[in-house]
């Protein structure tokens, strides 16, 4: 069973509005959200009425499921208010002209790290405080009971960890950790975060816009003055545990070409189109967070 990023379109209005600024040690955040469909459908394409018919089918394919392995993507968190690339008119490619940060500009400039980390410490209160949503629940209680074998995630939003998931593969990485880059010493995000405040006690920024892993977008001029530290252990760089754009990572597609290969039945389910549905015998067009609490993992 798999579940990726969502390519529907939709119309919808959105504004963002986002103050991060010190006083007295206090660092105040104000963010504001206007969207025809409200706060946790801000990013989620518009799909049609679920299908009795349908559901039944996945019910069916659930119940004859001994060993089940479930993928999830992007679209799985747009429920929880967390965007992602590359739906219409609601993912990031769609409202911005904004690209996610690759992986060897990271690596050899300092400034580029610098405005990534001014941006992602903006960004942080908001995208650590999102909360697992009815699917991730869902697939939680799934495995609890015995019939989710292992769950293998493309997304870094620790989600399925808060919702209790345990037999988890997170394919991509967690934004919840941070890596050195020259001895790999791995510590909490909230720990750096403790840090970039007490580097930056003055420091203001406003910024206009979310991005799908947690960071803002922030002027060049308030970037400047963005005091980054190093690694407490050797001073090395300092990297989100993630896989970022560039970087070699396993494809998710090969998990569901590796399926087919060896005659396994797949069921999608995603809002729109994926490349992956001529290789499954089910594939369905609705919200995770509505249809997967109806099914009985018994």
């Amino acid at each position: 069973m798999k579940q990726s990023g969502q390519t529907r379109s939709g119309g919808m209005r959105m504004s963002f509005g986002l103050t991060f600024r010190t006083a007295k040690g206090h660092w105040l955040v104000n963010l504001s959200r206007q969207c025809s469909h409200g706060s946790t459908g801000l990013f989620v394409p518009p799909s049609p009425p679920l299908d009795p018919e349908k559901v039944k089918e996945l019910q069916r394919f659930i119940t004859l499921s001994k060993r089940l392995l479930v993928m999830t993507g992007a679209g799985i968190s747009t429920e929880s208010g967390i965007p992602d690339y590359r739906s219409e008119k609601v993912g990031l490619y769609a409202r911005t002209d904004r690209r996610p940060i690759q992986h060897g500009d990271f690596i050899r400039s300092a400034p580029i790290r610098q405005r990534y980390w001014a941006r992602n410490f903006v960004g942080w209160p908001q995208f650590s405080s999102h909360q697992p949503n009815p699917a991730h629940l869902a697939l939680s209680n799934w495995e609890r009971l015995g019939k989710l074998y292992w769950l293998v995630t493309q997304n870094v939003d620790a989600l399925h960890t808060k919702a209790g998931s345990q037999r988890l593969t997170e394919l991509h990485g967690c934004m919840h950790r941070v890596l050195c880059l020259h001895c790999g010493e791995q510590t909490p995000r909230g720990v750096l975060q403790e840090r970039f405040e007490v580097l930056n006690p003055t420091w203001s920024a406003e910024a206009h816009g979310l991005a799908p892993d947690g960071d803002v977008f922030l002027t060049e001029e308030e970037v400047q003055n963005f005091q980054v530290p190093s690694c407490a252990r050797c001073g090395g760089p300092l990297k989100p545990d993630v896989v970022f754009f560039g970087d070699t990572v396993y494809s998710g597609y090969k998990f569901i070409l590796t399926a087919w290969e060896k005659k396994l039945p797949i069921a999608i389910l995603n809002i729109g189109p994926t490349r992956s549905d001529g290789l499954a015998c089910l594939k369905l067009d609705s919200r995770c967070g509505e249809l997967l609490p109806l099914i009985d993992p018994h």
